[in-house]
């Protein structure tokens, strides 16, 4: 690899704030580091010399890589590649990469910190302890609200990629009873799960968890129509894509009670819009897309990223997207 480089990145804060080195990439050439680039105008003119741009968020349209001459690579720093013209890419001849499956334990733990929060209420809990009111209690123990056990729960997994199948294990592991909604009905395996159409998923789960990528067809899956076929008092829980939710429709279903809690790391428009109305709802546990965000995770994105580069220069890319 005589040739270096020049690697610029677009918006490097999200996956590292400082915590993390970029070192990997400078096998490769010059690296350059922004924390954010959101106009596109700054997109163009940090990228007009670059060989190589790498993204999260940053969007590499058309009008972006006519204005990158030099442009032949373009390194997506997550799973999702929306933001680039895939097909513009292709027809100029740049090889675009994602990050597939860097996460898949992160949103695992997440999946089942939100459940957690809703069913044991550790927070509610830990502040009525620091308030005084162990300390003042008669009893060798109390609870703020009833207390909920998963196991012998039946949890309806919407789709059954490399998540799915992780928040399956694990939902096994604590004794739950799993049902699937999958494109590829062929590649679940496990006797012990069943898989099962969207209708049937909806009335036999107790917690419907959503795994799917989202698509022109299934966004706002979770309406009311949906909500409707649902048990009362089901828990939902998001970690997949906010518009996977109509939010007004679940709102509501919380407000009636029809859905017991939600769990939602991921919304419609992120940052969050202060009108969003799952915000009225105290029954909404809501985070604010950190689930792929721990600093373990996010170092192996960076090496994933370092790696589909390598592999690129070495006339074998991997992870290719267009």
């Amino acid at each position: 690899m005589d040739k270096k480089f020049n690697i610029v990145v677009l918006d490097g804060n999200t996956t590292n704030p400082g915590d993390l080195s970029w070192s990997a990439l400078e096998e490769f050439g010059s690296v350059t580091v922004y924390d954010r680039s959101t106009l596109k105008s700054e997109v163009i003119e940090r990228g007009k010399d670059a060989d190589m741009l790498l993204t999260n968020k940053s969007i590499i349209d058309e009008e972006v890589m006519r204005s990158c001459p030099k442009l032949k690579y373009i390194g997506v720093i997550a799973t999702g590649y929306n933001v680039v013209d895939l097909q513009y890419a292709r027809s100029a001849g740049i090889t675009v990469t994602n990050a597939p499956a860097y996460s898949t334990e992160a949103v695992v733990q997440m999946v089942f910190a939100l459940l957690f929060e809703i069913t044991n209420k550790v927070a509610l809990h830990n502040a009525a302890v620091k308030n005084g009111e162990w300390a003042n209690s008669i009893d060798f123990t109390f609870w703020k609200t009833p207390l909920i056990s998963i196991a012998g729960k039946t949890l309806g997994i919407v789709g059954y990629g490399e998540i799915g199948r992780s928040v399956c294990a694990a939902a096994k592991a604590f004794g739950m009873n799993v049902l699937v909604n999958t494109r590829t009905p062929s590649k679940v395996n496990d006797p012990d799960v069943k898989v099962v159409s969207l209708d049937e998923l909806y009335a036999q789960s107790d917690i419907v968890s959503l795994h799917c990528p989202l698509t022109d067809v299934n966004k706002g899956m979770i309406n009311a129509e949906a909500i409707r076929k649902m048990k009362d008092g089901v828990i939902i829980l998001n970690t997949a894509r906010g518009p996977l939710v109509n939010e007004r429709d679940l709102a509501d279903a919380l407000k009636s009670g029809k859905v017991f809690a939600a769990g939602c790391d991921v919304v419609s428009k992120e940052p969050m819009s202060p009108d969003n109305p799952l915000l009225e709802c105290e029954n909404c546990i809501i985070t604010p897309h950190i689930a792929w965000a721990a600093k373990e995770t996010r170092q192996k994105l960076i090496d994933i990223v370092a790696n589909n580069i390598r592999c690129y220069l070495n006339g074998k890319p991997q992870n290719v997207v267009n």
